[in-house]
């Protein structure tokens, strides 16, 4: 795989070990975490419609809606996710849990956002508001889901599964599984948002903390991370968003996502020139 004329991945020390390779870049990383991690930088990105909710309550039912539909273009995603939100309310909610599910199912009837059909989103949404119902915050049914489980991992597992009851949800990508081992980027971003707390991520969870966070991997961030040497998977799947977040927190134990937001802006912010962040990355790299 080439990066840039005649320079390939593993140009320079290809025996160096990831967690080395990427502490030489923190000087860089951290220059450009001052530069870019800030809100003027955000959209086009799901994550603004996030951001205009002050109650965690609301705030986590649009981020698991924005984050279940974080695929495809960027522009797209918040198009759809803001069809979504304008037929609840100011207060998603409130809307979820005083609405019955065949109400909520059919405002959906005419939804479609690449391969999410309206009968899809209307199961999410009938299943957010039995959770609501039943345990109040998404976040308590989460902890729930996680009191018997040995891990994080197994509990989102049980935690999705259980969503998919609800929502009579028959395919499973909508709402993705650590179990079926895919990267589970969606769902790992839904955590992201929800936990991390600074400029970007709003938080309002205290049930995990930053360093138990994954990487919400997807192509164009396994790209960046292999050109890197931060990763040697071949597909951007489950085992890889596990072995890159363990690089991250190998260098930073308490916040492994720290770079995550300014790291994907290289795929979306034309201000940004990724060819050139890459060349600077391998250069720090050959010190």
């Amino acid at each position: 795989m080439t990066v840039s004329d005649g320079l390939t991945i593993g140009s320079f020390g290809p025996n160096v070990p990831p967690p080395a390779r990427l502490r030489s870049l923190l000087p860089l990383l951290e220059e450009n975490y001052i530069k870019w991690n800030r809100r003027e930088w955000i959209s086009p990105d799901p994550l603004e419609l996030v951001l205009a909710y002050n109650r965690v309550d609301d705030r986590e039912i649009v981020a698991f809606i924005a984050s279940s539909l974080a695929y495809g273009r960027a522009a797209q995603i918040v198009k759809s996710a803001s069809s979504i939100l304008a037929t609840l309310g100011s207060s998603p909610a409130a809307f979820l849990r005083q609405s019955p599910a065949g109400y909520l199912r059919s405002l959906c009837s005419s939804f479609r956002h690449r391969f999410t059909s309206g009968e899809e989103m209307g199961g999410l949404l009938a299943a957010l508001g039995d959770i609501l119902r039943e345990h109040g915050e998404i976040e308590i049914y989460l902890e729930k889901c996680m009191a018997g489980s040995s891990d994080l991992l197994q509990g989102l597992s049980v935690f999705t599964e259980g969503l998919r009851r609800k929502a009579c949800m028959k395919g499973t990508f909508l709402i993705p599984s650590p179990a079926g081992g895919s990267a589970c980027k969606r769902l790992f971003l839904f955590l992201k948002w929800m936990v991390r707390h600074d400029d970007v991520d709003p938080g309002g969870w205290t049930l995990l903390s930053p360093a138990d966070l994954i990487i919400p991997l997807d192509v164009h961030m396994f790209r960046l991370c292999s050109a890197l040497g931060l990763t040697a998977r071949k597909s951007p799947d489950l085992k890889a968003a596990l072995e890159v977040t363990e690089v991250f927190r190998s260098v930073l134990p308490s916040d492994p996502l720290k770079y995550d937001f300014v790291l994907t802006r290289f795929g979306i912010r034309r201000e940004m020139n990724e060819q050139a962040f890459i060349l600077k990355c391998l250069e720090e790299q050959k010190k």
